[in-house]
């Protein structure tokens, strides 16, 4: 007597294939849409406007922006704050904005080596 694998399982060398193709393409939608996220910039202000950072999704500062009104040489470390929160502020949101593009294209499938 023989057993019988259920529908969908087996198929050996064609089923390997079609993973193999699939696995491809969204390597590919993923190498795309990395493009696109590192080509985007994003602006982030804090303090009401007193500080603003801009950023590419490299990472890249591209501009910051004080405000003359926030600059008091006695008290450097505020503005000092200012600025580390600024640039942590939009970091955070480079790579949210990363995660949730990856996700849409996996399915929330971790693979590693392809992001």
């Amino acid at each position: 007597m023989k057993a019988r694998l259920p529908q969908g399982y087996g198929g050996g060398a064609s089923n390997m294939q079609g993973m193999l193709k699939q696995a491809q393409k969204m390597q590919a939608q993923i190498a795309q849409v990395q493009a696109e996220l590192e080509e985007k910039e994003h602006t982030v202000s804090v303090g009401g406007g007193a500080v603003q950072v801009v950023m590419t999704g490299k990472k890249e500062l591209k501009a910051l922006t004080i405000k003359p009104e926030v600059v008091d040489p006695e008290d450097i470390e505020m503005l000092q704050d200012l600025v580390i929160s600024a640039v942590n502020e939009v970091i955070r949101e480079i790579e949210d904005e990363s995660a949730k593009e990856m996700e849409k294209i996996s399915g929330g499938l971790s693979v590693p080596g392809l992001f």
